[in-house]
């Protein structure tokens, strides 16, 4: 398949990552995107940056060679109100947002209530992609989920990192086959990220990929595949 993007990778901006922006977007560029996301997360991620390091991303040059880069934030869902930890006017200026639930920032809740969280972050217009639905320490109803991505036009995403035994995510194989025989009874696009925090790992889809031959998932609903499958659903080009 072919694959030319790559929009959930993280710096040592990040507080938790190895590379410098530089060094990332480089790397990114050698094994030949053609679309490449630094998405830091939001400051309620501890040893995050600070929101004022967002609002200065205008300085950053987003044509390097023939790759475009996008730069934006994976935010933290808060609580079932779908509230994150970015405000206006930082938000809806980013390229592209991710929204994903993290142990540091909320505590998992019952299966309804996190279910909640993402489909009432799913509604905030600048909301782009839910990062790794898959993790199996917040219980989701997918049918939910998969069928509030459809009307609210987000992206799901299947997270390579979710998929590393070595990772402490659980249940996400069982989790990601559920969600991709969901996406493609209801024909959801979803998004590949690597979830990249050193530079070798950037567009490192390997197990992804595997699951999507599992899931016999089909090609047409990879945004992945051409640039063209993701613009509609970013804020740089879909606002």
């Amino acid at each position: 398949m072919r694959d030319i993007l790559d929009l959930h990778t993280h710096t040592v901006a990040s507080g938790h990552a190895y590379n410098t922006m530089a060094e990332m977007i480089h790397t990114a560029r050698e094994k030949g995107l053609e679309v490449y996301g630094i998405t830091e997360h939001a400051p309620g991620m501890p040893g995050s940056c600070h929101e004022f390091y967002f609002h200065n991303l205008k300085v950053v040059n987003r044509q390097h060679g023939e790759m475009e880069l996008l730069l934006g934030v994976e935010l933290n869902i808060l609580d079932e109100k779908g509230t994150v930890d970015l405000d206006e006017p930082y938000l809806g200026k980013m390229d592209v947002t991710i929204a994903s639930l993290h142990t540091p920032c909320t505590d998992p809740g019952s299966r309804e209530w996190n279910t909640q969280c993402l489909i009432q972050a799913m509604k905030n217009p600048h909301v782009n992609i839910i990062g790794h639905p898959d993790d199996g320490r917040y219980p989701l109803d997918y049918t939910a989920v998969v069928q509030a991505a459809k009307e609210y036009h987000t992206l799901l995403e299947i997270n390579n990192n979710s998929l590393n035994p070595k990772g402490f995510r659980q249940n996400a194989r069982e989790n990601d086959l559920e969600l991709l025989r969901l996406c493609k009874k209801y024909q959801v696009p979803v998004i590949l990220g690597s979830d990249a925090h050193y530079e070798q790992d950037i567009l490192n889809h390997d197990l992804a990929l595997q699951i999507l031959d599992e899931a016999d998932f089909p090609e047409i609903l990879v945004v992945n595949t051409d640039r063209k499958k993701l613009y509609p659903y970013i804020n740089k080009y879909s606002s």
